[in-house]
């Protein structure tokens, strides 16, 4: 058997530790293993019956190919945001492009569909979030054998408890926000940390509460402006070092206000996100005449190479779906649940993005993490 392998959306560290270990597993039965370059537009712009599409557009990848590309984080494969059920008109491969249609998004599931039967793929590990794991879901209906493994420094994936890269990314926020005190206390001033995530706050809510932040604005609340300065000045006044410090969302929206976005909808359609700590920032220098630090971690976040924990489940997750696969269990996301790897039904990402149980580990009023009672719950919380 020839088995696939894609990462596609955000680079995350521990990606190229997965590609390795689902090489070598599948390897060590026997069975070839094809990387698939830049996520779904691999698939997308390979013309399979022109030799050098085929070669721009995958690598054969076995044991010596990949035997040091864990050292180093991101993906070596590449990756792209690219959703062939899409696709605009003007980013469509020249041997696909059609004349009339407007610039409607056209689907070309049916062309990957094609690639993958005509490259002899006999089953597809992409490793991704809920963006590319929603084609995955698509594939796995049009009857492509999938088993899929979940990505995303967000942890935003229906089914599993934790997806790769959210503990490296929380590890080097809680890095970066203690070294940011420094300047913050010498300068006295209020500082803001906008961090990435668009509709879940638990990448602002977790940093928070390990790296015990003043205040917290999550995607999941609209904040108020002039409550949030209020609360910050009183943190600064009991500070003895004469600072405050938060935690904002990159997807967080004022009352009555809406997320700060910029550019076009990109193929899942969504915009590009960012700049909601910078408005935060200037709004409170108005109302409070401080100095203020504000601090875009965006992709620091996820740059780099992955943490103990990352590796350990990137590796595992990798091994858990070769094994699958080896075994013919198709339509499955490995996961972890209460703790255990375990795999469900791929069909569980069609439930949309996990959010912040605002009731049980928020603060509304205070903007702030309310961890109370952790007994029976997941090692990140939620």
């Amino acid at each position: 058997m020839k088995v696939g392998v894609l990462t596609g959306g955000g680079d995350v560290p521990g990606l190229n530790a997965c590609i390795r270990a689902v090489t070598n597993r599948a390897s060590e039965d026997g069975h070839a293993v094809l990387g698939i370059r830049r996520g779904w537009a691999g698939l997308l712009e390979c013309d399979p019956d022109d030799p050098d599409s085929v070669a721009a557009c995958t690598i054969p990848l076995d044991p010596g190919v990949v035997r040091t590309i864990d050292r180093s984080g991101g993906t070596f494969l590449h990756t792209s945001r690219t959703n062939p059920a899409r696709v605009r008109p003007k980013e469509e491969p020249g041997f696909l492009r059609t004349e009339g249609g407007g610039d409607e998004p056209r689907d070309h599931t049916a062309h990957v569909l094609k690639v993958i039967d005509r490259l002899g793929i006999g089953a597809l590990i992409p490793i991704g979030g809920d963006d590319t794991l929603s084609f995955a879901l698509r594939l796995n209906d049009e009857g492509v054998p999938v088993v899929a493994i979940p990505k995303t420094m967000d942890n935003d994936v229906h089914g599993t408890d934790y997806c790769i890269g959210f503990s490296t990314a929380i590890t080097r926020t809680v890095n970066f926000i203690h070294q940011l005190r420094t300047s913050a206390g010498s300068h006295e001033r209020l500082a803001v940390v906008e961090v990435f995530g668009r509709y879940s706050g638990e990448t602002s809510l977790v940093s928070a509460y390990l790296a015990g932040v003043d205040r917290a604005i999550i995607s999941e609340v609209p904040f108020d402006i002039e409550r949030l300065a209020r609360l910050l000045m009183k943190d600064k006044g009991s500070n003895p070092s004469r600072y405050a410090m938060m935690t904002i969302s990159e997807g967080a929206t004022m009352v009555g206000g809406e997320m700060v976005m910029a550019g076009k909808e990109d193929a899942f359609g969504h915009k590009k996100l960012g700049g909601v700590g910078e408005v935060t920032g200037e709004a409170l220098r108005e109302l409070t005449g401080e100095g203020i630090i504000y601090q875009q971690l965006g992709y620091l976040m996820r740059s780099g190479t992955p943490d103990s924990l990352d590796l350990m489940v990137a590796i595992n997750y990798a091994v858990m779906a070769a094994d699958l696969v080896i075994q013919g269990e198709i339509g499955r996301l490995v996961a972890l649940r209460n703790g255990n790897y375990v795999n469900v039904p791929i069909a569980v990402v069609r439930q949309g993005v996990k959010r912040v149980d605002v009731g049980a580990l928020y603060d509304v009023e205070n903007y702030r993490p309310k961890i109370r009672h952790v007994d029976g719950k997941p090692m990140f919380l939620y």
